[in-house]
């Protein structure tokens, strides 16, 4: 499922093209693959803070057994790397002849720092994440966590003296789902039956969802050219529309109400669309229990005791592209295509 597309960005330079057209092209492959993968979560340009440190990852996937962070470079002509790690790449080419070089930053060594700060999150937030197991709180030991560096189809690479364990992980674009399935290793669409052999410890379907909305959540978004007109021609504090969905519970509805949430703890999370739940088949709006099951999240009406599904036309735009998410006891339908979230009372 692809949780997050690239954001556009206004590029001037040659070099900013390159690399924004290079991340797009990674988008494509990784959404070609994996849209309608329930087991695995993509999250474009993914920035984040944490510990008063900022990071970006150009890609994000989160699958049953863990993570894997994709860089993306731009690299069209030769690239080199030698036993210690250090990186080249050709700036002209004369007669078939290179005989220019410069040296680069190693994208590997980028990817792992982002990659630890993100550990690191995840592990200070692991209690509100995860579900309890046998009334302890899970955390993320023992996941798997793998990085990636996806260079452009064209780019040249000297694989002969380059360390292995680069070149396992250097991978030009058209060859990296064939890549991520690999390292990712999924076994099927049910987990239970096709994981008994496996040894690896792995996230549950809720768990899945909840670890995509919390990452989600945490995501800064760019400021637009339109958000700074705005906060300059206004005199008074606005609160400006949220930029990422705001967990709460949804469900097949009968009424909808804008509310003010409770408590604000930041300016932007404006209002929340409420949205009333009620049973298809009696009407029954409060005597019901929230469920997971092979269709996804639905409601269990106990005065009839039939299901009604979680899944439904955003109120907001009527568009059907929605997906319901669930924290700890919160649910949310999301719509994705004008970005609302909307809580289920």
């Amino acid at each position: 499922m692809i949780l997050k597309t690239k954001t556009p960005q206004n590029a001037q330079s040659a070099q900013a093209i390159a690399g924004q057209q290079q991340e797009q092209n990674v988008a494509f492959f990784l959404r070609r693959a994996y849209k309608d993968h329930p087991q695995v979560l993509v999250i474009n340009d993914f920035k984040f803070r944490f510990n008063d440190e900022v990071a970006q990852i150009d890609h994000l996937i989160v699958y049953s057994y863990g993570f894997v962070l994709i860089e993306s470079k731009s690299i069209r002509g030769h690239v080199k790397v030698n036993q210690q790690g250090e990186w080249t790449r050709s700036l002209s080419t004369y007669q078939g002849k290179t005989d220019k070089w410069q040296g680069m930053a190693s994208p590997i060594k980028q990817v792992e720092l982002q990659q630890a700060l993100l550990h690191q999150l995840l592990k200070h937030n692991s209690g509100e994440i995860l579900e309890k197991m046998f009334g302890l709180n899970q955390g993320f030991g023992g996941r798997c966590w793998h990085h990636l560096c996806a260079v452009s189809s064209d780019a040249i690479i000297d694989r002969k003296s380059m360390p292995k364990a680069v070149s396992d992980k250097l991978i030009k674009s058209e060859f990296l789902v064939e890549k991520l399935n690999k390292v990712m290793n999924l076994k099927g669409k049910y987990l239970r039956l096709a994981y008994l052999a496996d040894t690896r410890p792995f996230f549950n379907q809720e768990e899945l969802e909840s670890i995509g909305s919390f990452l989600i959540k945490q995501h800064i978004a760019p400021k637009t050219a339109a958000t700074e007109t705005s906060k300059v021609a206004t005199s008074e504090t606005t609160v400006p529309l949220a930029t990422t969905p705001l967990t709460s519970t949804p469900i097949v509805m009968a009424s909808v109400a804008i509310t003010e949430p409770a408590q604000q703890e930041e300016a932007d999370k404006s209002q929340i669309i409420q949205i009333v739940l009620r049973c298809k088949h009696c009407g029954e709006s409060t005597n019901y229990t929230p469920m997971y099951g092979k269709f996804g999240y639905y409601i269990h009406c106990k005065q009839c005791t039939k299901n009604t599904p979680m899944k439904q036309a955003c109120p907001q735009c009527s568009s059907k592209n929605t997906r319901v998410q669930k924290q700890q006891e919160i649910y949310t339908l999301n719509c994705q295509e004008c970005g609302c979230g909307q809580r289920v009372v």
